[in-house]
């Protein structure tokens, strides 16, 4: 019986000494980029995580510490939110695993003035390829953030606060990691701080636009297909627009589309189910998607007619210059 008592209690703390050992990483231990992934546990998606992924007490739960960390993430991915000199903690918060291809890692930086949380990409060799901060929390109880990872792996960042009037400011941010481009992208933002002045800013507006195809379709100022000149030939840039019932519905959409006849190129890009289809007329452009509901709100689609108008530059005096000669 004494026997069988002291083999218990050995048992004991052999198992709370695994436990203890496993709390914190410390700098002497030679961490892999396996050993790292491994302290992260599967999650299931949608997962959504918060101000609340903060509140857990970082004692419960396993950390690594800033130089082990750095030695498999490169530290210019905290710099930014804790300078050069930081040295925050890292939390595991869960893990993604996708068959055959990349892992998503969901973690907590935190020291003992500034804290956020990012998600980590690895390849399929277990190699690091790219990081995005999801929450920066800046100690203002007036704001609330959070951020949700979909079952398409696109990531949604919202940040909201009430204004001095009390209205409530949002503005959110769709992420989406592109595999070709070892990148995350943005592929969607949304925000009503500026409804009081709308004017809409198209990001490619400074592009050639020599192509015949290249120009402004407009429904109207916020309803807005933008085309320029591609990378190379047979390929088209765009940015499209649209706000629909009184800009409750929203959508918003910039890449590369590929010419598969004169009048008609399609948006298709690994990474995105997302599939847009342009079909240009006389002066005119329509849409057609598939599968782009990660780039617009649910009960609104990327669709409708626009018409061709003259693209005008104006100068740094208000004057107006002569119009673009395309054939140039």
């Amino acid at each position: 019986m004494k026997k069988m008592f002291w083999l218990t209690v050995i048992a004991a703390l052999l198992l709370l000494g695994c436990k203890q050992k496993k709390k914190q990483v410390s700098d002497d231990e030679g961490l892999t980029t396996g050993d790292f992934i491994s302290l992260f546990s599967e999650i299931p998606l949608p997962y959504y995580f918060g101000d609340s992924t903060f509140r857990k007490k970082n004692t419960d739960t396993v950390s690594v510490s800033f130089k082990n960390f750095s030695a498999i993430v490169p530290d210019t991915l905290l710099e930014k939110t804790f300078g050069k000199n930081g040295r925050p903690r890292i939390y595991p918060v869960g893990k993604v695993t996708v068959k055959k291809k990349e892992t998503y890692l969901l973690a907590r930086a935190v020291s003992s003035t500034k804290k956020a949380a990012y998600v980590l990409v690895f390849n399929q060799n277990n190699q690091f390829v790219t990081g995005l901060p999801v929450l920066v929390p800046d100690n203002n109880s007036n704001t609330d953030q959070s951020a949700v990872m979909d079952s398409r792996y696109s990531v949604t960042t919202n940040t909201q606060h009430k204004d001095a009037s009390g209205k409530l400011i949002y503005r959110k941010a769709a992420y989406a990691y592109i595999n070709g481009n070892n990148a995350f992208e943005l592929i969607l933002t949304e925000s009503n701080a500026a409804d009081t002045k709308r004017e809409l800013q198209d990001p490619i507006d400074s592009l050639p636009v020599k192509n015949k195809l290249a120009g402004d379709y407009w429904q109207d100022k916020l309803n807005l297909v933008a085309i320029r000149d591609g990378r190379k030939p047979g390929e088209i840039r765009f940015f499209v627009h649209f706000e629909k019932d009184e800009a409750s519905c929203k959508g918003e959409l910039k890449g590369e589309a590929r010419l598969v006849t004169p009048g008609k190129a399609v948006y298709s890009r690994p990474g995105d189910q997302c599939m847009l289809e342009f079909n240009f007329g006389k002066n005119k452009v329509s849409l057609r998607e598939d599968g782009c509901g990660s780039h617009r709100d649910i009960k609104c689609f990327f669709d409708g007619t626009f018409t061709r108008k003259p693209i005008v530059l104006k100068s740094l005096h208000g004057k107006t210059p002569p119009k673009r000669n395309r054939n140039r």
